[in-house]
């Protein structure tokens, strides 16, 4: 399985970005999708998840600015980010969960990251 994440880049303070994730591979079924980000010094952090039957969470710092959404027979899962703020610079990682193939049950995947930077 291979998560394949776009839609990261520069934007200025205030401005829009929407970030993609498609997963690839023979999948039978995804439980859980998600993004996280990680900038310079800290640790990688939930930013929202959403499972099969489309239930949300978010990180506070991003309710109401950021929206989960997914397309299970696509098996991709989008981040539309408003109200981009400079401490939202980070990259941007892809992450599946629960992951049934036709040969693995229950496995996690993440995508190899993109970076999104906000100017002030």
């Amino acid at each position: 399985v291979q998560l394949q994440a776009s839609g990261g880049g520069l934007v200025q303070f205030g401005g829009s970005l929407k970030l993609s994730c498609a997963a690839s591979g023979s999948i039978v079924s995804i439980n859980a999708m998600g993004w996280y980000r990680q900038a310079p010094g800290n640790q990688r952090e939930l930013v929202a998840s959403i499972t099969s039957d489309g239930s949300t969470n978010y990180a506070d710092s991003v309710k109401g600015r950021f929206t989960i959404s997914r397309d299970n027979a696509k098996n991709t899962v989008y981040l539309q980010m408003n109200s981009l703020k400079p401490e939202d610079s980070a990259v941007y990682y892809c992450n599946a969960d629960g992951v049934i193939t036709t040969v693995h049950y229950g496995s996690n995947y993440w995508g190899k990251g993109t970076l999104v930077t906000v100017s002030s």
